[in-house]
């Protein structure tokens, strides 16, 4: 048995048989206990028992992949969920990663890169920092970040955020007085393997502000450095 085995299987939603056949044998070759389910409906009932990483297609005959990325938000918040894809515009890949998905991989994929971009869900979502038994949290002003329960707050109000946004805030805050890249912020939250256009992280960016009442001509929180990155302001300008 592979290093990156697991107690908790991976999920695969596929309902291609021809797709699902040979990733479910590379995903077993790696190590991973896998669960296939080809429609929507089933792939929400797999998650409620408890798996850990969710490989989902977009084109499923019942449930669009992006509804059922959203209800897997709330039935599993914190399991990693890589999309499969056929549709190649940067709009449809931002709608499903604004959904909730934190990866994709566009059809047709080589299944070496789709085993790493997984490896690298799973080593995200288990953090640096696990094994410590201790709580880790990150402020700034008076924005609060619990990496492990995955919330923040603005004062005393907890903030809605999708996941590449609480990934968003809480490097930034994590680097809060220094700037951060660009290029940093595509590599940590959207993996290095990225290559797609940073209008997608200005996108997130601006989500982001809106979410915590800033002001991009007069930012309190968020300060766009320009063409270099963004830095959180540890204190109020």
């Amino acid at each position: 048995m592979s290093e990156h085995s697991s107690e908790l299987p991976v999920l695969l939603v596929e309902d291609d048989d021809g797709i699902a056949t040979p990733l479910s044998a590379a995903l077993r070759g790696d190590g991973y206990p896998v669960v296939r389910v080809a429609t929507g409906g089933a792939a929400l009932a797999a998650a409620e028992q408890g798996v850990a990483a969710v490989v989902l297609d977009l084109g499923l005959p019942d449930v669009d992949g992006v509804e059922v990325c959203r209800r897997l938000r709330v039935v599993s918040p914190g399991t990693p969920v890589l999309m499969l894809t056929a549709r190649t515009s940067e709009a449809d890949v931002v709608v499903g990663l604004d959904a909730g998905a934190d990866d994709y991989v566009t059809k047709p994929f080589r299944l070496a890169e789709l085993l790493a971009r997984l490896r690298a869900l799973l080593r995200r979502a288990a953090g640096p920092e696990q094994a410590s038994g201790g709580r880790r949290t990150l402020t700034a002003q008076d924005v609060r970040v619990d990496l492990d329960a995955r919330r923040a707050w603005v004062g005393d109000t907890q903030l809605e955020l999708a996941p590449k946004e609480f990934d968003l805030l809480a490097l930034l805050i994590d680097k809060a007085g220094s700037v951060v890249t660009r290029e940093r912020l595509m590599e940590d939250v959207w993996d290095t393997n990225w290559f797609g256009s940073t209008k997608t992280l200005d996108m997130h960016v601006s989500w982001l502000r809106r979410k915590l009442g800033d002001d991009a001509s007069r930012p309190r929180y968020l300060t766009t450095v320009r063409g270099v990155g963004f830095r959180f302001e540890p204190d109020g300008a």
